[in-house]
């Protein structure tokens, strides 16, 4: 095999041991929402709309309580790529905005997996984001999030 076809071939492979962790990072987090909620899926950019509080309310009319985890957690930066599409810096300077503002507040921030579960699990209107690692009470649900 000549050089040059052996060095591409070579590259190729690093590139796609380097993307691996990516694509496995993507299927890291679950959203979940309480049992008796009604809601099966969101749309990721309904998401980002409650995460950023664009949206006040489920479709039924309730109010939609969002938590989060804290800003130095794994599943929250990995939560805000690829559901805000942005880093928790800028979704940081978002809220440091909105407040200034006096237009709102983030939401609540739970410091772990299972703090966001007992959360969920004790506010029928809540959702949050979990790690696919967690142990899910039978008081909360995951939810489908769709492109």
């Amino acid at each position: 095999m000549p050089l040059i076809v052996r060095s591409v071939a070579a590259a190729a492979l690093v590139l796609a041991a380097a993307l691996a962790p990516v694509r496995a990072q993507e299927a890291t987090l679950r959203v979940i929402v309480h049992a008796a909620n009604p809601v099966g899926s969101v749309l990721r950019a309904e998401l980002s709309d409650i995460f950023l509080k664009k949206v006040a309310a489920w479709k039924s009319g309730n109010p939609v309580i969002p938590v989060d985890q804290t800003e130095t957690n794994g599943v929250r930066k990995l939560f805000c790529k690829q559901v805000l599409g942005r880093d928790v810096h800028a979704v940081k300077g978002y809220w440091q905005q909105a407040i200034f503002a006096g237009k709102n507040f983030p939401p609540l921030e739970k410091s772990n997996d299972a703090e966001v579960m007992a959360f969920v699990a004790a506010n029928p209107n809540a959702i949050g984001y979990v790690s696919t690692a967690a142990v899910l009470p039978g008081t909360v649900k995951v939810i489908r999030v769709d492109e």
